[in-house]
Order: C-alpha cells, then structure tokens, then sequence
C-alpha cells in the first residue's frame, strides 16, 4: 500500500505507542511510522525520560500528541499540572476515572487554562475506565466511572474494546479510545482484554491505541500496513 493510499480518516483515528526511554529513538520511530499514525502516545516512560521535549519532537512530526500520564492526585495538584500539559500542546491527557469527580473536575479546568493561556486549541479530557490488563473489575465499575466522568465535563473515555458499547449506551457523545488493539494473527502481550482493529471499528471505536503490535513486530511497516488493511476491511 502507498503511503498516499492511506485516508486521512484511516491515520487520524490511530495512535502509535511511543514506549521507548529515549528522545532520538522516538523520533525514528515517530518519523518512521507518520505515514499511518496520526496520533502519538506518549507515556510514562518516554516522559520520564525526555519530559515536554518528548512532546515537542511528536509535534514537529506532525503528530498530534496524546499524553497517556493517568494524573490521579488531590485536585489541586491534578488541576496545577494539567495547566503545564496544557500549554505544552498536547491534544489529549489522560486521568484515572477513580480520582473521583473533583479531581477530574480540577483537571478538566486545569488543561483548559493551560491551553488558552498559550494560544492553543481545547485539547480532549479522556478519563480512563479499567486498564485492558485487568480483567476482574466488577460489571458495575465501567458504567460508574463514566458517570464520573460526565459529571466532571471530560470530553472522552479509555475503555477496553468490549467495553465500548456499554460506553457509547451512557455517554453517546463521548470520545471513545482503546488501548490493547493487536493484529487478528498477533500475540496479546500482557492485554488481558485485547481485541483486533475490525472489533475496534466495529464497535465504535474514534480513537484506536497501537504499540507492541506494530513497534515489535519483525517488519513494523509491515504490521502497520496489516493494521491499515484490517481497518479498512472493517
């Protein structure tokens, strides 16, 4: 597949897990990956390593870039950093859904002010359900937290594939993301509750996070042009 042959739509709704411990080494992968990834997530390591010049590197790619941080803490502290994250230029942080609605509050506010103060567009406020590692939260706690949620003004959610309509039944017009994407032939790592590009898609998914499927394959370029193929088969 050329690289002009991938929709734009395709490379918008996927995002490419950055999980190395170094700047330079994210750039390659960032630069080698851009003709189908529109998304680049940076977490906890790639910050710990590099901090905002992580994130400036993805924007100069072309990337937009979704901070996967989890923020839980007292609100203040949650709010306070979320104004840093926010003028960094991020278009989507993460907060874990458990802090509570103050907490997802103070963050939700605290992004927002970051990103006006610097001139930027409102990045998105994605609260994380149930990590895709864990499989033994009870039925009730997916619906619970996305009450939270709303409650708290987040734009988005981080829910596992199978998770997805039972979001989209309470929250319709959020913004739903899933990790633990991995090809139809691949291996699912440490994802207890993986599920393939065509489930994502299937069920709704407007935000698909892909990482080791891709970045440790033989041939990434290869399984990315599988992932492409498998979207678009959807």
């Amino acid at each position: 597949m050329a690289d002009n042959e991938i929709p734009e739509e395709v490379r918008s709704r996927l995002a490419l897990a950055i999980d190395v411990d170094d700047v330079v080494a994210a750039g390659r992968l960032g630069k080698a990956m851009a003709p189908y990834f529109g998304v680049a997530k940076v977490g906890l390591e790639l910050f710990a390593a590099a901090g905002p010049d992580s994130i400036g590197t993805m924007i100069d790619l072309g990337y937009k870039v979704f901070l996967d941080l989890k923020l839980h803490d007292i609100p203040n502290t949650v709010q306070r950093s979320a104004r840093v994250l926010g003028a960094l230029g991020v278009s989507y942080l993460t907060f874990h859904a458990h802090g509570g609605v103050d907490m997802l509050k103070g963050g939700v506010d605290g992004l927002q002010q970051g990103a006006a103060n610097a001139g930027l567009e409102s990045p998105q406020s994605l609260a994380i359900t149930v990590l895709t590692s864990d499989d033994t939260a009870p039925d009730h706690i997916v619906p619970a937290r996305v009450a939270v949620a709303l409650e708290a003004g987040c734009t988005g959610v981080v829910c596992a594939v199978s998770d997805l309509r039972e979001v989209h039944h309470y929250a319709p017009r959020m913004i739903r993301v899933t990790p633990g994407i991995r090809l139809a032939d691949g291996p699912r790592h440490d994802q207890a509750r993986a599920a393939s590009p065509g489930e994502a898609i299937a069920g709704g998914s407007d935000l698909l996070v892909v990482g080791r499927a891709v970045t440790e394959a033989d041939e990434p370029e290869a399984a990315a042009e599988q992932l492409v193929a498998e979207i678009l088969g959807a």
